[in-house]
């Protein structure tokens, strides 16, 4: 008998009870907080697609369950609104940053985002938006590519990812903040009904006569996370990983992205300069936090050990 069909006859029964336990907690949980929506059935036919389907997708779908984890607790954010636990910060924050990073133009103290607003070019316009849609799929690619070629470091990205994020959620209650679109649409006064908006990244929508970035934006989870920008996180960690793991040209290729993603993050209104710096901040901060429980903390290396068996 192969491999693979011994492989195949080790699910057990307690496994497969698992398996539907979990499938079943999920849609109930996410029927309870943020209402049926069809891609939780999608997902949960995904996984358990891929689970049963051959050894190979089984390791695949148990690998990026970590990414599964954390757009569940994303999507969830949503029945848990971080203007509920602290107040907004909308005045304060756009005032420092013009206090700060504040441009002088025509007379006038502008901040980056009013200047950008104004100064916006057709070309700057088509390349922000490529660059904002590079924020999710290089890492996700970045991520398939080190599954393939090195499990350990797919797992240490991937945590390391996952971290950063949860880094981030923490500060988004902490410090709940509008973007600087808010400010542009509805000022300094606190309105908790507010939906997603595009901001700058409509004239690539309409440019390409398209509705990607609205359709996305009327997705988000809660309006007031301007605070880190984890937007201008994510590619810090595809950097950090790309040098660790020696890539070469493919590391200047995500310079090009990090950069172009914190351009636009301002040039788009959807984040402060001291968005983006706290994202980045919060980057660095992961992947040092990260680094000191996979080499200092026994349980958590043992984690990761025993993670990285099941999808060899």
């Amino acid at each position: 008998m192969s491999n693979a069909s011994n492989d195949v006859i080790r699910i057990t029964v307690r496994q497969v009870i698992i398996i539907l336990l979990i499938s079943l907690a999920y849609i109930i949980m996410s029927w309870l907080l943020v209402g049926f929506k069809y891609d939780q059935l999608f997902l949960v036919a995904v996984f358990n697609a891929l689970f049963y389907l051959t050894p190979g997708t089984r390791k695949f779908i148990l690998g990026f369950s970590i990414f599964i984890v954390y757009w569940i607790i994303f999507d969830y954010m949503k029945a848990f609104p971080n203007y509920n636990y602290n107040p907004v910060h909308i005045a304060d924050l756009y005032n420092s940053e013009k206090q700060i990073f504040g441009i002088n133009f025509n007379g006038k103290l502008l901040t980056p985002n009013e200047y950008w607003r104004i100064n916006g070019t057709t070309f700057l316009d088509v390349a922000a938006g490529i660059f904002y849609l590079c924020w999710i799929p290089v890492p996700l690619a970045f991520a398939f590519f080190l599954f393939f070629r090195n499990k350990k470091q797919f797992l240490y990205f991937s945590l390391t990812f996952v971290l950063v994020n949860f880094l981030g959620f923490i500060v988004y209650y902490l410090y709940p903040a509008a973007p600087p679109w808010y400010v542009q649409y509805h000022g300094f006064a606190f309105h908790a009904a507010t939906k997603g908006n595009t901001a700058g990244l409509v004239k690539f929508d309409n440019y390409f006569h398209a509705g990607i970035f609205k359709s996305i934006y009327s997705k988000g989870s809660n309006v007031f996370a301007a605070m880190p920008s984890l937007h201008s996180s994510y590619p810090v960690v595809v950097l950090y990983y790309g040098l660790k793991n020696r890539l070469g040209a493919i590391n200047i290729f995500f310079i090009i992205v990090m950069l172009g993603i914190w351009f636009t993050a301002v040039y788009a209104s959807h984040h402060y300069i001291l968005d983006v710096l706290a994202g980045i901040i919060c980057a660095f901060a992961g992947i040092g936090i990260f680094n000191v429980l996979v080499s200092r903390v026994k349980f958590f290396r043992l984690f990761t050990e025993r993670y990285e068996k099941a999808i060899r």
